[in-house]
């Protein structure tokens, strides 16, 4: 096929040696005259007869890339047809996760920051049970308790979040773990420095167009209102003011905090400006987050200045991958895919041509595995206590997953083999640890294997309760308690259930795990982040520990301090029903 870029300008596009998987279209990204990117798209119906292994197309003699999308008004025709076509939009380059990552850290590299390495995922503050962002490492430099090192950072910080497990592998979006980029200022420069560079990085670095990228800022925040729309030149009409839930960024309940603006880009900007609503996931991603961090929280909601005004930022790495490469979600990028897809083959299923459910389930294996070997290589050892539970859970829901998918013998080493092999640039420990995680691996899903024959007694007996009653009904607390305590998903019971006869109260399991949900969060609000300075007095005293958990399951200790209720203490006899020792 020859496609018209315009002015004259034709690409001589080779259709027969292309080959396309699943049911969506074709998009070529070359360059024409003027060094713009230009993008030839077809629809899905002009390339289903295509079956060659080699996806291959030029254009003045150099190799024009492909992924999956489909633009509007573009016509294709068969391979030996000649067909007139026209551009669309500039569409941003194609890097893959490595390359995002390093342009990142490079880009701040040139403007005097200092490239820092992750933290670990079990952090050094006490008060928080895993790394959820970039900036926990730098807390007490913001706090004014630690003296800074250097002016401003940059780094790469693995992160885990497991608030939002329901929706992973449902949206586009959301994850366990993921990679946060991110560029710091320890009192150097403030919002007019880090907008400007955001959007310098965003636009010209990575080559988002300018008219695709939206701007959110906090509702009262004038300053950068006017510094996007003045200095950027972004229209007014792409800048929106949001409220404190969507942007003002805290750690925790307490802590460092500040008004943030965000990037969004847009896929689908010929759906107009009217109406527009960033919330809108079919339309919209958040891909850059500023937080212009210069308040600190108390524990009674009150806030104070800071003794400098800070920068906190993160840029999702899967994120703009995501956008970058063309793809549907966070999952088909070449940061997670290869892990679905050794999972499907363990299945033995195709990805391509799974339902939707099948894929779900293989995306949850994808970045559950993934957040189970990061963990592991950070001396985060299956338990039913703390982080050691977080592991167990995850895992757990990879082998129901799996057993869901067919896969009856040990998998998750296998999968876990992938993860090994993609982790050197994020951290080159893991491979290290390969030997100690796949063990722990194998160790993990033997022991789970008898939990879920215990558990399928268990659900046999409640099957037949409930048919020898005549309510053909299991209730929610009997679904719940099944999830809760031998890990059963509800579409596992569901299924189950319906194969006997018997209907499942959703309604009711979904109630407990809101009740669920609703504990574990008033928990996490009533913990103190500053908890007066005590908690962090006391990790300074203690220094680093040594993790020893990789040769023994015992060892020797010493008790370095005593906390009640948040204040230092010799000796502990009592404490009070609702206070706390540490």
């Amino acid at each position: 096929m020859r496609t018209q870029l315009g002015q004259g300008v034709w690409a001589r596009i080779n259709m027969n040696a292309l080959r396309v998987r699943g049911s969506v279209g074709l998009r070529l990204l070359g360059r024409v005259a003027s060094s713009r990117p230009a993008t030839i798209s077809c629809p899905p119906s002009s390339l289903a007869s295509l079956s060659s292994p080699v996806p291959t197309a030029s254009f003045r003699g150099q190799a024009l890339r492909w992924s999956s999308g489909v633009s509007r008004g573009i016509t294709c025709a068969a391979a030996s047809d000649t067909t007139a076509a026209t551009a669309t939009s500039p569409a941003p380059d194609a890097l893959n996760g490595n390359q995002i990552r390093e342009k990142f850290l490079a880009f701040f590299e040139e403007r005097k920051h200092a490239r820092l390495p992750s933290s670990s995922l079990v952090p050094e503050d006490p008060t928080v049970l895993l790394t959820i962002a970039g900036m926990l490492q730098f807390k007490p430099i913001f706090l004014g308790q630690a003296a800074r090192s250097v002016p401003c950072a940059t780094t790469t910080q693995k992160c885990i979040r497991t608030n939002d497990i329901e929706n992973v592998g449902v949206t586009a979006r959301h994850h366990t773990f993921f990679e946060m980029l991110g560029n710091f200022s320890f009192g150097d420069y403030f919002k007019k420095e880090a907008i400007a560079w955001g959007w310098e990085l965003s636009t010209k670095v990575f080559g988002l167009p300018e008219e695709r990228v939206w701007v959110s800022v906090f509702e009262d925040d004038e300053e950068a209102y006017a510094i996007w729309r003045d200095e950027i030149g972004v229209p007014e009409s792409r800048i929106k003011r949001m409220g404190a839930e969507d942007n003002f960024w805290a750690s925790g309940a307490t802590g460092p905090c500040g008004p943030c603006s965000e990037l969004y880009y847009d896929f689908h900007p010929e759906r107009g400006l009217d109406g527009a609503d960033l919330e809108d996931d079919s339309r919209f991603i958040e891909f850059y987050n500023m937080v212009f961090m210069e308040l600190n929280r108390s524990a009674d909601g009150s806030t104070a200045p800071l003794a400098n005004k800070n920068i906190d930022t993160g840029m999702g790495l899967e994120r703009m991958a995501q956008i970058l490469q063309g793809v549907k979600n966070n999952y088909e990028t070449d940061l997670i895919f290869p892990i679905v897809e050794a999972a499907a083959k363990k299945a033995g299923i195709e990805y391509a041509s799974a339902d939707e459910a099948t894929k779900t389930s293989l995306k949850v294996i994808g970045d559950h595995i993934r957040a189970v070997v990061y963990l592991i290589s950070d001396g985060v050892l299956p338990s039913n206590v703390g982080r050691g539970y977080v592991v167990r859970r995850l895992l757990r829901r990879v082998i129901m997953k799996g057993r869901l998918l067919g896969i009856r013998e040990v998998f998750t080493p296998g999968v876990a083999e992938v993860v090994v092999s993609l982790s050197g640039p994020c951290d080159p420990a893991v491979a290290k640890n390969a030997d100690n995680i796949y063990r722990e691996l194998t160790l993990e899903e033997e022991r789970f294997s008898q939990t879920l024959e215990r558990g399928q007694k268990q659900l046999d007996d409640l099957l037949a309760a409930a048919k020898a009653s005549n309510k053909a009904t299991l209730s929610g607390a009997d679904v719940f308690m099944l999830y809760d305590t031998f890990g059963f998903p509800l579409e596992i019971t569901g299924e189950v259930a319906a194969a006997a006869g018997v209907a499942v109260d959703t309604a009711g399991f979904q109630a407990e795990m809101e009740a669920q949900r609703k504990r574990a969060q008033d928990a996490r609000q009533e913990i103190d982040l500053t908890a007066k300075l005590a908690l962090g007095n006391l990790a300074e005293k203690v220094g680093t520990t040594e993790f020893i958990g990789y040769d023994r399951l015992a060892g020797a200790g010493r008790v370095m301090g005593l906390l009640v209720d948040g204040k230092p203490a010799e000796a502990v006899t009592s404490c009070e029903e609702g206070g706390e020792a540490v």
